[in-house]
Order: C-alpha cells, then sequence, then structure tokens
C-alpha cells in the first residue's frame, strides 16, 4: 500500500486488532499514514525495526519548527513535540539520572510488602461489596494510585483531583482542555514541592525537592510526570489484563492451579495490552532510511509498539493469550536508552493484583458480553471505562 491510510483504523472489537493494521503488517513494516488530526507521519509496525528505532538517536520527541510540525491528536503531553531540538539528548540523559534511583530494584523490593498489603485491602472491600461489582473501580484504578501516592508523597485524598487533571491532560481530542489539565497539574505539582521544601518526608518528592541543582519548577514537572505516568498506564494494564483471564477461563484455571506463573502471565498481559494502531511520537532529527523507505527530517515517525508486540514472525500465533508463552520480549516498555524507569513498578502492582485476585475470587466470571465493554478512546493511555464482574 502506496497511499496513506487515515488513522484511528476501525477496530470492530476492543480485544481483536484492527483487520487493517493486520493487513498492513503482512505488506510490510513501514507505512504512510494520516494521524487523526490528518497530518501526515510514518507508521512502523515490524517488531526489529520498531525495536532499533526506539534506540535510534536519528529519531527524538523535538522539532525544530514545533508550530509546524505534524501532530498525532490534541494532547498538549504528546499530540506534538516535545522538548528543545538543540539540547534533547542531553536533557533526557540528565532527567533519566536524576529519577532512576527512585525506582531502583532495592526501593522496589521494600516496596513490595506495602503493595501486596495495599492489594488485599482493596480485595476485602471488593468482598465485603459483594457481587456484582465493577473491577475498575474496585482494583484497577485504586492500586495503583495509591502506591504511586505512597510512594511520591502525595496525598490519598487528593486523588479524585489529580486523576481528574490528568485524564484531561491526556485528552486527545480537545487541545484547550489537555492544556488545562496539564497547567493544572504542574500548579499542583508546584504546590506539593513548597511543602515538601518546607516539611520534607521519606518519598520521591521529598528527595527531588531537597536535592542540589533541581529547580522548584523542575522538580514539579518531574514528580508530576511521574505521577501521570506512575497510575495512568498501569491501571489500563491492570484492568486489560483482568478482561484478558477472564475471557480466556483455561488461562485463569492455569494460574489458579500453578500461582508460580504469575511472572510470566504478567509478561504476557503487558505484550497483548496493546493492539496497535498508533504508536510513539518520534521525529526525524535528520534523513534516514527505514526498510528501504526514505524518511526525511522533521518528519514524523510513530513506532508501534502494540503492532511490534503482535508481530507473527516474532510471536508465533500472537493474537492467542497465552500465559505460558516462551517468546521474545515485548516492547511495552519500550527498548534502549527510552526504556520505562516505572517498569519494575507496573511489574510489582501486577503481580500483586493477580497473584492476589485469581485465588480470592476463583470463580469471577465477566458480567457482561465482552463485546459490551466500552473502551477509553477520548485519552492517550486509552483503557476501559467499567469492567462489570460477577462471581
Amino acid at each position: 500500500m502506496t497511499s496513506a491510510v487515515q488513522l484511528p483504523f476501525e477496530q470492530p472489537c476492543p480485544f481483536q486488532a484492527a483487520p487493517l493494521l493486520r493487513e498492513l503488517q503482512t505488506a510490510g513494516p513501514v507505512h504512510r499514514i494520516r494521524t487523526a488530526v490528518g497530518a501526515e507521519a510514518w507508521l512502523v509496525t515490524g517488531y526489529e525495526h520498531v525495536r532499533r528505532l526506539l534506540d535510534d538517536d536519528r529519531l527524538g520527541r523535538s522539532h525544530p519548527e514545533p508550530a509546524n510540525a505534524a501532530r498525532t491528536g490534541e494532547s498538549a503531553l504528546f499530540g506534538g513535540p516535545l522538548g528543545d531540538f538543540e539540547t534533547e539528548h542531553a536533557d533526557h540523559a540528565r532527567m533519566r539520572s536524576l529519577m532512576q534511583p527512585h525506582f531502583a530494584p532495592k526501593r522496589m523490593r521494600a516496596l513490595r510488602p506495602r503493595v501486596e498489603a495495599l492489594t488485599a485491602g482493596l480485595l476485602d472491600e471488593l468482598a465485603e461489596h459483594g457481587s456484582p461489582a465493577d473491577l475498575n473501580e474496585a482494583l484497577a484504578l485504586p492500586l495503583p494510585i495509591a502506591v504511586i501516592c505512597e510512594l511520591l508523597g502525595v496525598p490519598y485524598e487528593d486523588r479524585a483531583q489529580f486523576r481528574a487533571w490528568t485524564q484531561a491532560a491526556a485528552d486527545v481530542q480537545d487541545r484547550a482542555r489537555s492544556e488545562r489539565g496539564l497547567y493544572d497539574l504542574f500548579t499542583y505539582g508546584q504546590e506539593l514541592v513548597a511543602r515538601k521544601r518546607r516539611e520534607p518526608g521519606d518519598d520521591v518528592i521529598s528527595r527531588l525537592s531537597t536535592a542540589e541543582g533541581i529547580g522548584d519548577d523542575e522538580a514539579a514537572g518531574m514528580a508530576m510526570s511521574l505521577l501521570f505516568a506512575g497510575h495512568e498506564t498501569t491501571v489500563v494494564a491492570i484492568g486489560m489484563g483482568a478482561v484478558q483471564l477472564l475471557t480466556n477461563p483455561a488461562q485463569w484455571q492455569a494460574l489458579l492451579a500453578d500461582p508460580t506463573r504469575i511472572g510470566r502471565a504478567v509478561e504476557e498481559i503487558l505484550r497483548t495490552e496493546g493492539l496497535g494502531g498508533g504508536g510513539i511520537p518520534r521525529y526525524a532529527r535528520s534523513d534516514l532510511e527505514i526498510a528501504g523507505v526514505s524518511v526525511r527530517a522533521g518528519e514524523l515517525v510513530l513506532l508501534d509498539t502494540g503492532a511490534a508486540n503482535h508481530d507473527g514472525s516474532v510471536f508465533p500465533d500472537p493474537d492467542r493469550f497465552d500465559v505460558g508463552r516462551h517468546d521474545a520480549g515485548h516492547m511495552t516498555f519500550g527498548h534502549g536508552a527510552h526504556y520505562c524507569i516505572g517498569a519494575p513498578l507496573a511489574r510489582l502492582e501486577l503481580e500483586a493484583a493477580f497473584s492476589q485476585l485469581i485465588p480470592r475470587f476463583p470463580t469471577m466470571r465477566l458480567a457482561v458480553p465482552v463485546e459490551e465493554l466500552v473502551l477509553n478512546t477520548r485519552t492517550l493511555t486509552g483503557g476501559l471505562l467499567g469492567i462489570p464482574v460477577t462471581w
């Protein structure tokens, strides 16, 4: 296919890949497309190409002429270019060096008992509430929020407020709403940083606020980036993972019979949660070639990790959900210099959620046909608007 195709692709079922995307993947690894706002871009769907390009410094998030750059959508967060074109790589390296220690393996191991206790408490409340219930509201949403609040030092009682701001900031359809949400979130971060400077505690924001060489605004920006990324994507992963297991009862029973398979199941949940049809936005910093296709400097390139995670040349029978899968690693957390620093935390939360949910509610099932579940198409992270369950 040489003509540009339009995003988003038509997806008849929320848990099945868009037929056109699979058709494109069969045709080759890179394709000319138009984004949801009509901008021309390149969509890369092949596993090996996405993996290599994720760690290619000829691509970046910035653009030399931001006002003229192609956009993926109206989100102020990821709809267009971010950062300074001249200093992007150095800025990114510095940011990672400041944030990565807070997610070191030792810290995550120390956090595990608390995550498990929070999970148990939420499941106690679910049992007390009784059947039927919304698993999204009972577990997928509150667990990541509670964990990130404790880790960062954000008051849990503010959760409804900052959740509304993060959802607004992630709006891919309304630029004004997205910009307002981002502003409100940053203002909240400034208030938290000021408070932590006066009364520091044993939390990430306190450590960022009192670290040498970090100004108030930078600390607030990093803190709110962690707050957004630290709960939004995990909410989606828990919800989508639960539905994958509930619609594949043999897989649910396999984990009930052998809890040692939870770790592998989490990786399969992470692999399959995104079906593709979008991708991580990057701008070409120079002319380059991708799979024989010439990409010009400044053009938008979408690295579709969801499609790559369903590349049949790497993952046999890629659309099959299998908690016993032994395949190449997925790229849900990215690759190389941009690999997600929060990956250990997300894995910890997913393991806690499913290692307790399944034995605690062995007969749980969806209370509605899977076709009736509704995806949130308005926000960057997506996810389900509700997961009605019974047991």
